[in-house]
């Protein structure tokens, strides 16, 4: 059933279109016999960390995907962003989009490195590399680009301003797992990568990450900070820290890896599905991927144009919400305006414009195997009715 009339809305006290909630991000559980199948093996072996074989041989299943030279599996995306942070030897300066997630701040603050925020380009939702060189200062050392949604950043432009500044790049790519630039695949780029393989995105170790590159001597000395600088037994040459992917977490990794077109196929259903109930309704706009090249189609981000529909991004979420839909406004507010960049930084908004329009727009909807066909039609329909009844929910939400 989907709601028709504006009594009917949970909100309002009707029930909710949805008896359980279904969430952005809720984990992808593929095959669980031969997830179990390894965890024996590996309860077996009793080896269960310290660059186990699941590791090494997950390891080299990402870089065999990807074409890249060297993959380093870590714990987190975080600690993988830190340490390749670390063993760039980035300091001083470091130039980023606010529109991400806040690890991708953190990672440099933690470090005593100042995140400068550059707007982004409204279409792309990406770094405008037109304004990035404003603001590079001698005290800039590189630039973390984001490829939001799993759409790659202008690479090539990038690539220029870091070589004609003498800057380290490095690409946050938490998104972009298997998905390819002018053809090539995201993890060939840049001094390095980082992917997340956290609980939800769409292949994911239950918590992992990694760094990839074809830089060897940044790989071998990432391996060496990923584990306390130990070079061999009771040998430790170099300042490290504790990033090793546990065995159980490569095994999860394998399995996700073994459905990853499968996967990706069910992606691009939904978001087909979607552009297809949702393409016409003037004010709501899905975001288009490039079908020249290979997508994840991970995430279904819709933008809403408050002024065309006369109801807020916000309140659609709340009425969404209330139907148990839990849609997630990605990355609201940005990170400029999150602690400690908001007292660090309190007039951050004014240099990036295009950053708080798109923030304020962005509405992230379920998908996933999960979600099924059934699934999208009612959330769908839901949104067509908040929207037919706009005027009215406007003023009781």
């Amino acid at each position: 059933m989907i709601k028709n009339n504006i009594h009917d809305f949970a909100i309002l006290g009707g029930a909710p279109v949805f008896p359980d909630k279904l969430h952005v991000g809720r984990p992808n559980i593929v095959n669980k016999e031969h997830l179990i199948d390894r965890i024996h093996d590996l309860l077996t072996r009793r080896w269960l960390t310290n660059n186990g074989p699941l590791v090494q041989e997950f390891e080299g299943k990402i870089s065999e995907l990807t074409g890249a030279k060297h993959c380093i599996a870590m714990c987190n995306g975080t600690i993988a962003l830190e340490i390749a942070i670390r063993a760039l030897e980035l300091t001083g300066e470091v130039i980023i989009p606010s529109a991400t997630f806040i690890a991708t701040a953190h990672s440099l603050q933690w470090q005593g490195i100042t995140p400068i925020f550059c707007d982004i380009d409204i279409t792309t939702h990406n770094l405008d590399c037109k304004k990035i060189e404003k603001m590079i200062t001698p005290r800039t050392t590189g630039i973390i680009g984001v490829h939001l949604w799993g759409r790659p950043c202008d690479i090539d432009s990038l690539s220029n301003i870091a070589q004609q500044h003498g800057l380290k790049l490095i690409f946050d790519a938490a998104h972009a797992f298997g998905c390819t630039y002018k053809g090539k695949m995201i993890g060939n780029f840049g001094d390095a990568e980082i992917y997340s393989f956290h609980a939800t995105k769409f292949i994911n170790t239950f918590e992992g990450g990694a760094v990839v590159t074809n830089n060897e001597k940044l790989a071998g000395k990432i391996r060496l900070m990923k584990n306390f600088g130990f070079a061999g037994y009771d040998n430790v040459i170099y300042i490290g820290t504790n990033g090793k992917m546990p065995e159980i977490s490569a095994a999860m990794g394998l399995t996700s890896i073994e459905y990853l077109d499968q996967i990706i196929a069910a992606n691009k259903r939904n978001y087909t599905l979607y552009g297809e109930l949702l393409g016409n309704i003037p004010g709501i706009s899905l975001i288009r991927y490039n079908a020249n090249e290979r997508m994840n189609y991970q995430y279904i981000i819709i933008e809403v144009d408050e002024e065309k529909l006369g109801i807020t991004r916000d309140q659609i979420v709340t009425v969404l919400n209330g139907e148990n839909i839990i849609a997630r406004r990605y990355f609201y507010p940005g990170c400029h305006r999150m602690e400690p960049y908001r007292s660090y930084f309190p007039h951050a908004g004014l240099l990036l414009p295009e950053t708080e329009k798109l923030l304020k727009r962005v509405i992230s909807l379920p998908t996933g195997l999960s979600i099924s066909e059934e699934h999208i039609l009612k959330i769908s329909g839901v949104l067509q009715d908040i929207i037919r009844n706009a005027g009215e929910l406007r003023l009781r939400v």
